[in-house]
């Protein structure tokens, strides 16, 4: 067992309780140093190991674009419900995914969810489909591609998953 396995969280840990206590006494320092050096140790094996973010560039592009999309998608999301009820057309949609991490399904599940319009509502039990329900359904081939090449392709690039 490494000594520091999480150097970070080990520096992190110690400065947090000395803040929570609001104290400098030596006890605080002294149990914030054993809290900093055992929990990680403890901990450490619980850890999974996720992607390494391979093009941070291009994460951070992903970030701004998806912003953007919350934006224009809260507008529309407006229109369609000042709009008359019966124009709606709900419907599920299932979109085959190519992802193999967890956490890249996560990201992607979380990035249909906060856009207007769209929530996803379940995983398959073998990673394979992500169901996601719209507000309005229009063209389910064309929402399938849109996930698909404006979401699911720039996360496979940055996380190389």
């Amino acid at each position: 067992m490494k000594f520091l396995p999480m150097p970070f969280h080990t520096v992190l840990l110690f400065f947090v309780w000395l803040l929570l206590n609001n104290s400098m006494s030596a006890g605080h320092i002294v149990l914030a140093f054993f809290f900093a050096i055992t929990i990680p140790m403890l901990v450490n094996g619980m850890r999974d190991e996720h992607p390494k973010i391979l093009k941070p560039w291009k994460a951070i592009c992903y970030v701004l674009m998806v912003m953007k999309d919350i934006v224009v998608a809260n507008v529309e999301v407006a229109l369609w419900i000042i709009g008359p009820v019966k124009k709606l057309k709900p419907g599920f949609v299932a979109i085959p995914i190519n992802i193999q991490s967890d956490l890249g399904i996560t990201i992607l599940a979380s990035t249909v969810s906060l856009t207007p319009g769209t929530v996803s509502a379940e995983v398959s039990e073998d990673k394979q489909w992500l169901y996601i329900h719209a507000l309005h359904l229009d063209n389910e081939s064309e929402l399938i591609e849109t996930v698909k090449q404006r979401y699911e392709k720039p996360i496979k690039e940055i996380f190389g998953c």
